[in-house]
């Protein structure tokens, strides 16, 4: 391998943020946070999905919002057609 050329490889903590988990992954990502994690101290980055949370991998479905915007436009504006 050429010398100078190449990123830097080292071991990274991301914390998944919905479910609250640590994963220690060998990345070539910068950051300048760092996080002290089982006694050492690692670069860290926040994700907001990861395996742990995704639903495709958990199989859960998350409920964000009973009513949609075309529900509540209905719901507000759907009896109008009866009024003269």
């Amino acid at each position: 391998m050429k010398p100078n050329i190449h990123p830097k490889y080292q071991k990274v903590v991301f914390h998944d943020t919905v479910a609250d988990t640590y994963f220690v992954i060998g990345s070539t990502i910068k950051t300048e946070r760092t996080i002290e994690y089982q006694g050492n101290t690692y670069p860290y980055i926040t994700i907001d999905v990861s395996s742990v949370s995704h639903p495709f991998y958990t199989g859960e479905q998350r409920a964000t919002q009973k009513d949609g915007r075309i529900s509540r436009f209905k719901n507000r504006f759907g009896n109008i057609r009866g009024r003269s």
